[in-house]
């Protein structure tokens, strides 16, 4: 069984009704492969919305969180967090943004593939595990 979490990208084209993301995520549900929110990603996903006043959207999305269980961030997270953007740094290929950090430090903690069309962010970082539904 696989544990994913959605990068913000990929909540975005569900919620936009991307035909392929969505089949995706069907036939990984179907398969029982699991799915964790993440914090930082709810965090943005709602920012837009509320900005947006996207009412219709904003429903859609708190029927996907209620199916979808909310990652716990403990001092472990941060910790990760911290250790990522040092060991990028040292080596010469820092993130470029700290949610990006976060989102990494929470999908090796909780041992899951991120879901993202942006893996050009998270490809530096040892330990995460990606996938790209928009290729």
């Amino acid at each position: 069984m696989i544990t994913y979490a959605m990068d913000t990208n990929i909540i975005s084209y569900i919620l936009k009704n991307d035909e392929a993301v969505i089949s995706r995520y069907q036939q990984e549900a179907a398969k029982g492969n699991e799915f964790l929110m993440l914090p930082i990603v709810y965090y943005e996903v709602s920012r837009w919305l509320l900005e947006s006043k996207a009412k219709k959207l904003n429903v859609e999305f708190n029927n996907m969180c209620a199916e979808i269980p909310l990652i716990h961030m403990g001092k472990d997270v941060w910790d990760k967090a911290a250790s990522i953007y040092v060991n990028t740094r040292k080596i010469g290929k820092p993130i470029g943004s700290d949610v990006d950090v976060i989102i990494a430090a929470c999908c090796i903690l909780n041992d899951c593939t991120l879901i993202t069309n942006n893996i050009r962010h998270f490809e530096n970082i040892d330990g995460l595990k990606l996938d790209n539904w928009k290729q």
